[in-house]
């Protein structure tokens, strides 16, 4: 049985592709992306899929039994619109069953400007569970990697900003969320449940003096305003070609930081089989290398 992974030419598709690998033979395994030559995985069959077209999606799923479908990324499109047309293809090839990347929160996230990011993958989540396909809803913890590159650059000014307070919320590295999901897809033992990936929970500046000890940095953490954080994130060439909108969304990530609403439960060990590694095994596992390092200077 085929195993795809749909959005493969991503941090987290290529990741989930490895850990996949590990587990089975390259015959066994369809990574799936709008450019296919983007993909960096050997070994292995590469298909053409375009979430905007359901045609596209069911064509490239034949003979595939189990999806794991990569939330689309937020942007000036319809997000909702592009994981159904996933569901439905999956559906008219004969798909058996999705695990789907989501996103944390436990419902306080409403009044944040991470509600609109966050209510599309709750969507995404309820198409899945009523479209009669076996289903695992992957719900995602932040990414260390993301805000250690951030914190890193504050090491030249000393000061690492945003919204988050004293809010905790558990970061997770890429690697150890394509840990957990390659198991869920590989395994029936839990299907038709959700499961929050995420490691402990800390504080802003918990994360920060983490980073100080493991990094050798010397960073101190400070809160700024919601507005504040925006124009600082747009400094991010990365975030600034995406928009302000997509500053806001992350402002918001770090609203949901603040109000509790990423304070969750973690279901990894369930999920994945072993414990979550600890957040400072998992930084010195950026740091060495060589799968997405992380290092300063």
């Amino acid at each position: 049985m085929k195993t795809a992974v749909s959005a493969a030419s991503g941090r987290l598709g290529h990741a989930v592709l490895r850990e996949l690998l590990a587990n089975t033979v390259a015959k066994n395994i369809v990574a799936i992306a709008r450019t296919p030559e983007k993909v960096l995985a050997s070994g292995i069959e590469k298909r053409s899929g375009d979430y905007n077209s359901v045609e596209s999606m069911s064509a490239a799923l034949a003979g595939i039994d189990t999806l794991v479908m990569i939330s689309a990324p937020v942007g000036n499109w319809d997000r909702i619109l592009l994981h159904r047309n996933v569901i439905a293809a999956a559906r008219q090839a004969g798909v058996r069953k999705i695990v789907f990347t989501s996103v944390i929160g436990n419902g306080q996230e409403q009044d944040t400007w991470f509600w609109g990011a966050q209510q599309v993958n709750r969507q995404a989540e309820a198409d899945l569970q009523s479209s009669g396909l076996e289903w695992v809803i992957a719900r995602n913890g932040l990414y260390l990697e993301m805000d250690l590159r951030h914190i890193i650059h504050a090491n030249t000014s000393g000061v690492y900003r945003n919204v988050g307070g004293e809010g905790e919320c558990g970061y997770i590295t890429i690697d150890e969320l394509a840990f957990a999901i390659a198991r869920l897809a590989q395994s029936d033992h839990h299907n038709g449940r959700t499961f929050n990936l995420v490691g402990p929970n800390m504080s802003q500046a918990e994360l920060v003096q983490l980073a100080n000890e493991v990094l050798g940095l010397k960073v101190r953490y400070e809160t700024l305003s919601d507005e504040e954080n925006i124009a600082l994130l747009m400094q991010d060439e990365k975030i600034a070609v995406r928009g302000k909108d997509v500053a806001r969304m992350l402002t918001g990530c770090f609203q949901c930081v603040r109000n509790g609403a990423f304070n969750v439960r973690s279901d990894f060990e369930v999920a994945a089989g072993r414990p979550v590694k600890s957040t400072r095994k998992m930084m010195e596992e950026l740091r060495a290398g060589p799968g997405d390092p992380v290092r300063p200077g």
